[in-house]
């Protein structure tokens, strides 16, 4: 209970900062072409970072609950040195390689953007390494039950976004964003590394069985290769809206942030505090018990996310009109924001719903129905744009996230298929009180 108020305590502050990041980027690019320079750099960014820390924090901080103090030295001290190792070559690919990613990413950027992504994606690229180190010191946290450092990553980041921006727009423009933004991860870096210094020198010389590197990667690079299907989602989509004119990527980001900070206020302070219960009963063998607490846990999910995507399908206009139209952000801005939410409200119910279940069969050890459910959703996403979605989505931007919305609700319906058909077949106890309280 504690950890999970904790945790969201972290995410209220990191949305609150993080709209007034998306305001502050509103009163100065509105929807205009060097919006969508910035959405298609920053977004993919944002995007890989967050699915990296996702990776560490719900694969990686079971692998280390699961062994005793010895060999959970050992792990941490060799997945530590590997995952530093990758981090830092994803990086340096993203930097070399930006202006193809950038050709991949936004299609239908004209040349002066495409040129201005480019430079942004390699000022970002530092920032992954970053917040992907930070991540593998407060997976050791987390393991203590340490959130505090860990759960305000977003308001860290964010802040340090607004920062850059403002003190340096007038001398480096949109860049100023790209600065901020790489400074909030390194900065969250040395946070993390300071929380968890004493732990980790707790850890040294007790020696411990080193675990083989397929160990330490396997189920790793099972969440990220998860995390990247239903990133794809967003990649696709974003894509696809380039081709739509100036200001489409900027309005489906926009939407975009609304509708994460939704579904992350959902999912992270339950699932970040039921997932190393489920770990736990994992280990004593209780497989029935947790999947009965996983049941529980999505039946109120689901309630949740659907009372709040009706709520943002009422209010949308006016939410919209409140929280960016200032600055370059016109009436004319809020009306297309406002349009491109209408099909993406419903991605609410299928990812929160698809992403607490995944984050729990990896605590159960279940890998392959996440990937092949996020498979699913991709997979329909790029169907239904292909054949329902273009050119009509061009000019109708309603139809622009529908893909992505009837993926994730597709998905979630194949992996609560999945989960019901290898669910234990009875319940053996009632849940101990102190797990249904945590």
């Amino acid at each position: 209970m504690r950890g999970g108020l904790v945790v969201g305590a972290g995410i209220l502050a990191g949305n609150i900062v993080g709209f007034v990041r998306v305001g502050v980027t509103a009163w100065f690019l509105g929807t205009h072409a060097h919006a969508d320079a910035l959405a298609v750099a920053v977004g993919p960014v944002d995007t890989l970072s967050t699915a990296i820390i996702n990776t560490l924090l719900v694969s990686f901080v079971p692998m280390l609950m699961l062994r005793g103090s010895a060999d959970r030295a050992a792990m941490f001290q060799k997945a530590a040195r590997v995952f530093t190792g990758v981090l830092a070559a994803i990086s340096a690919a993203v930097f070399a390689l930006a202006p193809q990613f950038i050709t991949l990413l936004g299609p239908g950027l004209a040349a002066e953007q495409h040129d201005q992504a480019t430079l942004l994606l390699r000022v970002l690229a530092p920032g992954i390494f970053f917040s992907g180190t930070s991540a593998i010191f407060a997976a050791l946290l987390y393991t203590e039950r340490r959130f505090i450092i860990p759960a305000f990553y977003q308001a860290c980041v964010n802040g340090a976004t607004i920062l850059g921006a403002m003190f340096l727009w007038k001398l480096i423009g949109v860049h100023g964003f790209a600065v901020g933004y790489t400074l909030g991860t390194a900065t969250q870096l040395i946070l993390t590394w300071s929380a968890s210094r004493g732990l980790a020198r707790s850890l040294k010389g007790l020696g411990g069985t080193v675990p083989g590197l397929s160990e330490i990667l396997i189920k790793p690079g099972m969440f990220l290769l998860y995390a990247a299907l239903i990133s794809a989602n967003i990649l696709v989509t974003r894509a696809f809206a380039t081709h739509g004119g100036p200001g489409m990527a900027a309005a489906f980001d926009y939407c975009l942030r609304c509708i994460s900070v939704v579904v992350a206020y959902l999912v992270y302070p339950v699932a970040n505090s039921l997932v190393p219960e489920i770990a736990q009963l994992q280990r004593a063998h209780n497989s029935a018990r947790a999947f009965s607490l996983i049941g529980r846990s999505m039946r109120l999910m689901a309630a949740c996310a659907i009372a709040a995507c009706g709520l943002g399908l009422l209010v949308r206009t006016q939410a919209i009109e409140i929280l960016f139209q200032r600055g370059s952000f016109t009436h004319e801005s809020t009306l297309l924001v406002s349009a491109v939410f209408l099909g993406f409200a419903p991605a609410i119910v299928g990812w929160a719903l698809m992403d607490l279940g995944s984050r729990c069969l990896f605590a159960l050890d279940r890998t392959r129905l996440p990937v092949l459910a996020a498979l699913v959703a991709v997979t329909i996403n790029v169907v239904v744009m292909l054949v329902f979605g273009w050119p009509y989505s061009l000019n109708h931007p309603s139809m622009l996230a529908v893909g992505a919305s009837t993926g994730l609700l597709v998905g979630f319906a194949a992996l609560y298929v999945s989960l019901k058909m290898t669910k234990p077949a009875q319940v053996l106890e009632p849940e101990p009180a102190e797990v249904v309280a945590r």
